[in-house]
């Protein structure tokens, strides 16, 4: 088991059925914090780090590009997660100028699509694997995958508590 430097959460396979559930949870979170104001939300504390709005848009699109790998590897043996080019998603997607109740409806959507997916793998295909690229690159299990998942979900959390909290800040 590794654990992340930053934000603690443990990859515990043994999570991973219970990531449909627990992604849904955590779905809500975000729908509830792109409540606040649109001006907030698309603010940079640094340029180098991305906006609250900017993660939440990245995460909707890690959870659908995420379905998209566990498919897949049920399809064919071993394929290859190939980056989804996060970085030039911001810019390319306009990630800052997307309206924040529409990102918070499609990113429960897209963990629906992740979740109804996941919830449909058999015993069997949880130890199906894909080659994914990073950190490293390694042969990963769909638990794997799954565990990951959750993990992006809670720490881009993180990342936009800590940017509402610096915006609130005198």
């Amino acid at each position: 088991m590794t654990a992340c430097a930053e934000c603690g959460f443990e990859y515990d396979l043994a999570l991973a059925p219970r990531v449909s559930v627990l992604a849904k949870g955590h779905a809500r979170e975000y729908a509830d914090l792109l409540c606040a104001e649109p001006s907030v939300l698309r603010q940079r504390s640094v340029p180098q780090v991305w906006s609250p709005l900017e993660y939440a848009c990245h995460m909707r699109d890690v959870l659908l590009v995420q379905r998209e790998r566990m498919l897949a590897a049920r399809r064919r043996d071993t394929p290859v997660a190939e980056s989804m080019g996060r970085d030039e998603r911001v810019e390319h997607d306009g990630y800052a100028q997307q309206k924040p109740a529409d990102v918070a409806r499609q990113l429960q959507d897209a963990t629906l699509l992740f979740t109804d997916a996941l919830d449909l793998l058999s015993p069997s295909d949880w130890e199906r694997t894909l080659v994914y690229t990073y950190p490293e690159r390694a042969e990963r299990s769909l638990s794997w995958l799954a565990v990951h998942t959750l993990h992006e979900l809670r720490h881009h959390l993180l990342d936009i508590r800590r940017q509402l909290a610096l915006a609130e800040s005198p």
